[in-house]
């Protein structure tokens, strides 16, 4: 009989665990003066809309969905808009499919950090004033973009979110740096030109450790603290060279995000495979367990925090946040 690997069980393992710890999710957990939500980085992946993995029998529309999300969890990270920018009807739908007090992160279109974009998924206005050799190319990139459109993607992207804004909804969007931006100068311009533009809450998440490095850590802290940017601390696989350390350092007294990405090794730089491929991985309760101090001391100085887990394969993530969530319930009782 083949060994049953523990960190990738399959669904029926991953939902029975999860149904256990349900309940704890459901509503934010007080911590001191302040409030610790969580939730997963998506609620659309295929793999956790697949039957019986997730969402009752009933749940096969994207509105059933997102209202049976919402009455398990308090916040989900969108994930959609790193791909494409949002529309406002798309938001509005979200704000009206969801209880008052359900808060959305939204990550930044990919555009923005540095990323490239496929120019097919540009909004039409956008894609249609862009110069003749761009509109040929697949994939663009921001430094290819003339700063006037460059601009009017950041309109877009911020207007779309008028309806969370309005409906108390947003809680950050989520300003993630690929691993090729390492510590400069330039870079900390770009942290900070970003948050300008946007003009909404941020977050920032790093994928390349050398900001932690011991050359540039100190430093990196001391500019998340003295401009007051939410940091968001990650879990990951360890031991490659664009590793982020499990660094916590509380950098802003509203916000707080730790993100959870599992800990797949053989799949971490693994080319051509999904999302839900690359964070496979099911953490065990210990796992969980050394973590829940590191959240509730961050909690007890931050009036909001996040627990994100983007471990999106199948149930994995909803698993994990339900019982993350228990865990820290259970440490304050």
């Amino acid at each position: 009989m083949a060994r049953v690997d523990p960190h990738d069980p399959g669904p029926e393992v991953g939902r029975k665990r999860g149904e256990e710890s349900a309940e704890a999710a459901r509503k934010p957990i007080k911590v001191a003066g302040g409030e610790v939500r969580s939730g997963t980085a998506s609620w659309t992946d295929p793999t956790m809309t697949a039957p019986g993995v997730f969402y009752p029998e009933g749940a096969r529309t994207a509105e059933h969905r997102l209202k049976f999300y919402a009455s398990q969890f308090s916040v989900v990270e969108v994930d959609a808009t790193y791909y494409a920018l949002p529309y406002k009807r798309m938001a509005e739908s979200w704000v009206e499919r969801t209880p008052k007090d359900f808060i959305f992160d939204i990550k930044a279109h990919a555009i923005m950090t540095g990323q490239p974009t496929e120019v097919t998924r540009l909004p039409k206005p956008i894609r249609e004033e862009l110069p003749a050799d761009l509109k040929e190319k697949k994939r663009i990139y921001r430094k290819d973009m003339p700063r006037e459109l460059l601009d009017e993607v950041y309109r877009h992207f911020r207007e779309a979110l008028d309806p969370l804004v309005e409906a108390s909804k947003l809680g950050a969007v989520f300003v993630q740096f690929p691993k090729w931006v390492f510590p400069s100068n330039e870079a900390r311009e770009l942290i900070l030109e970003s948050r300008e533009r946007i003009g909404l809450p941020i977050a920032v998440e790093f994928r390349s450790g050398s900001w932690f490095n011991e050359k540039n850590a100190e430093r990196t802290v001391r500019f998340l603290q003295d401009n007051k940017l939410p940091y968001v601390a990650v879990d990951e696989p360890q031991g490659f060279k664009s590793s982020v350390p499990p660094v916590v350092i509380p950098t802003n007294d509203e916000l707080a995000f730790f993100r959870f990405h599992g800990r797949n090794v053989e799949s971490w730089e693994k080319k051509n495979i999904t999302p839900a491929e690359r964070f496979r991985y099911l953490y065990d309760e210990d796992e969980l367990a050394d973590w829940t101090p590191k959240i509730a001391t961050v909690a007890r100085q931050t009036k909001q925090t996040h627990a994100i887990f983007n471990n999106c394969y199948s149930n994995y993530g909803t698993t994990n946040a339900r019982e993350a969530a228990r865990l820290l319930a259970a440490m304050q009782a």
